[in-house]
């Protein structure tokens, strides 16, 4: 076996098929936001199980394109009028955008510790954190995993008598809003229902590195909340992601129709149809593309069943990952003796990651008062995690590979 490959973590799966959707936007000359997106747009609500019609048969906006996940995420509470004063619970066990978008609003991020050897929330730690202030709760579908949103709805269903609405979505709603940070988990199912169907907002990711990228990019899909149109959930959210303009470009192109308004003044985080493209092309390669994930998951998982690691559980009876990310722990073992592991990788072309250093250990967040001794479970989780490439660009032989010295390395260590 080859002893000199160069394995990198994560690049982006692109084919001819991306590169011809670009070249026909930018034949086009329609190149920012536009029919490319709001055909992705549709899309993702059909693969979310989100897409709806009006009493005529004609299909409402459930989902909006953004530059971001964050921007996502941030949208989603400004539209629920959460911001000064308010609360947002997140997991302490996260990147810093599902935290960050919520300082974005200038709510305060509440953060809460791991269940005892999970990578999720602690769902009685998430249910006593909730109080007169929480506006809403942000769980995290970590490496492709939906979260137990039974739990999260239990709990804020629990607490809905002390609630305090702020806007019409928030009353319509009468309990804290689920909002998913699903970055890693488009195309997952947890109990028979898409992840993008299951909260009250979802937030996914198309960075480079996801599994569906546009380069840069994110979606925002969202259930249907009585008594609140999704026309006009879909018209905020626009005007907050185009500098509050009332209509956006493709609309201005009709015409005569240049009149404009700008109702506040708010922000840029659109998707262009070059973004859009790429989406467009993903989206139908993906299926094959989760098929492969899945294929690469168990072959790790059977690989590594006699080591001394933890994994995840990415597929049973109740749910279906999207394969994302493959976190393991190296049981018994501290970050030192794992970077050990992660540098004897690297020493044999292997690109590992960890995911995450908790929020705690963050500059950032010490800053605003948080000590990651207050979240022993968080670091029990980071102490030896190290997270495997797992990426549809990986061949046969190097999955091996990555087995074989994987293997090697750990053994070595224990």
């Amino acid at each position: 076996m080859n002893t000199n490959r160069n394995i990198p973590f994560s690049p982006p799966d692109m084919s001819e098929a991306e590169i011809a959707e670009v070249a026909d936007a930018l034949r086009s000359g329609w190149i920012t936001t536009g029919p490319r997106t709001k055909e992705f747009e549709h899309l993702i609500s059909m693969c979310c199980q989100t897409a709806r019609t009006d009493s005529d048969g004609k299909p409402l906006p459930t989902t909006v394109c953004l530059n971001s996940a964050t921007a996502c995420m941030e949208l989603a509470l400004r539209v629920l009028g959460i911001g000064a004063g308010d609360e947002v619970i997140v997991p302490a066990y996260t990147y810093t955008a599902t935290a960050s978008s919520v300082c974005h609003v200038g709510a305060r991020p509440v953060l809460v510790d791991c269940a005892p050897g999970s990578f999720e929330m602690d769902y009685d730690k998430l249910a006593e954190a909730i109080n007169e202030r929480t506006k809403a709760v942000m769980p995290v579908d970590l490496g492709g995993i939906v979260a137990d949103y039974d739990r999260v709805f239990a709990a804020v269903e629990a607490r809905k008598d002390i609630f305090n609405p702020s806007n019409d979505i928030q009353r319509a709603m009468g309990r804290c809003a689920v909002i998913a940070d699903a970055a890693h988990a488009f195309g997952a199912m947890r109990n028979g229902k898409m992840c993008g169907e299951i909260a009250d907002f979802t937030s996914f990711s198309f960075h480079a590195v996801k599994n569906l990228t546009t380069a840069e990019g994110g979606a925002l899909t969202w259930r249907p909340i009585e008594g609140i149109a999704d026309s006009d959930i879909y018209k905020h959210l626009q005007l907050l992601s185009l500098h509050g303009q009332n209509k956006d470009a493709l609309a201005k192109t009709k015409l005569g129709a240049w009149e404009y308004d700008i109702i506040g003044t708010w922000y840029k985080c659109n998707m262009t149809d070059i973004m859009a493209g790429i989406g467009l092309a993903q989206i139908k390669r993906y299926p094959e593309m989760l098929r492969r994930r899945r294929q690469i998951i168990e072959c790790y998982n059977d690989a590594f069943r006699k080591l001394p690691v933890s994994v995840l559980n990415h597929y049973d009876n109740y749910h279906s990952s999207s394969g994302h990310l493959y976190l393991v722990r190296l049981d018994g073992k501290n970050r030192e003796q794992t970077n050990k592991v992660i540098e004897a990788m690297a020493a044999r072309g292997i690109a590992c990651n960890v995911h995450y250093k908790p929020l705690p250990m963050m500059t950032a967040y010490k800053t605003m008062g948080y000590d990651i001794a207050d979240f022993p479970n968080a670091y029990a989780q980071f102490e030896n995690e190290i997270t495997l490439p797992l990426h549809t660009c990986l061949s046969d032989e190097d999955v091996a590979y990555v087995v074989e010295t994987f293997a090697e390395c750990v053994n070595k260590l224990c």
